[in-house]
């Protein structure tokens, strides 16, 4: 099944606090070569609303190997990189080749389940297309294989919307370490400031900060309370614009 992407449609985002604009941040940011600013997404749980299928895969995969470790628990780690899942999983640091064949063990279970049933996230199309159409650059920075960033982009045929496609194997260290997103933000030739950054994750949410980038968060894989660390959490896109991301971004104290 692939997903044709439909026309923009643009809703307006709720916001939980607001503050003065800051005339002087917007005329620094003028001069950015990223154009004001730039968007850099997670993958899972925000490009694609797929945290239960990982979960379930996840939950086979303990079943298997470590009957002991209680699932809700461990899905509080969901957003980090496999290699730390894995020694959480082991209670031991696990070796490059155990992290390669485990790691495609679990991912080759999720995509199993879970080619069926894949969408973007709701209001995410109309979204891109708002921002491709304000020539917004855009990244993906997800601390999960290549193997699974191409699965999702083929069958939602969603590539072409992205300037820079970072995974798991283009860091050194996963979140909450900020790596992934300053390589974004190095990559879409835009200042760390000026990158907005959607996350569902409390490991995400924290390296997005670390980076010194502000975050929205979805409500997607988590409830929205164990999120408030974010500037904003939303539902979805469908609560999403681009002025509305464009004045988070200018409104919002550091």
């Amino acid at each position: 099944m692939v997903y044709m992407p439909t026309e923009p449609r643009q809703k307006s985002m709720k916001s939980r606090s607001q503050k003065p604009s800051i005339s002087k941040r917007k005329e620094a940011f003028s001069s950015n070569k990223c154009q004001i600013f730039a968007v850099v997404f997670d993958m899972d749980g925000v490009i694609v609303d797929n945290m239960e299928y990982h979960k379930k895969a996840w939950g086979v995969f303990l079943k298997k190997y470590a009957p002991d470790v209680e699932l809700e628990g461990f899905s509080r780690h969901f957003g980090k990189v496999n290699k730390d899942l894995l020694k959480i999983v082991f209670k031991r640091e696990v070796s490059a080749r155990e992290e390669a064949r485990f790691g495609e063990e679990k991912e080759a279970i999720y995509r199993k389940i879970y080619a069926d049933h894949i969408v973007p996230t709701a209001g995410l199309v109309d979204f891109l297309n708002s921002l491709k159409k304000n020539e917004v650059k855009m990244a993906v920075a997800t601390a999960a294989p290549r193997v699974n960033m191409d699965f999702v982009f083929e069958m939602t045929g969603l590539r072409e919307y992205f300037d820079v496609l970072i995974d798991a194997s283009e860091v050194m260290k996963g979140k909450p370490d900020p790596e992934i997103y300053l390589k974004a933000a190095d990559k879409l030739n835009c200042p760390p400031e000026s990158c907005i950054v959607f996350e569902d994750s409390m490991p995400g949410i924290e390296a997005a900060q670390n980076a010194g980038m502000k975050v929205i968060a979805l409500a997607t894989s988590h409830p929205a309370e164990r999120l408030q660390s974010a500037e904003r959490v939303v539902k979805d896109f469908t609560e999403i614009s681009v002025d509305s991301v464009r004045d988070f971004l200018f409104t919002t104290g550091q």
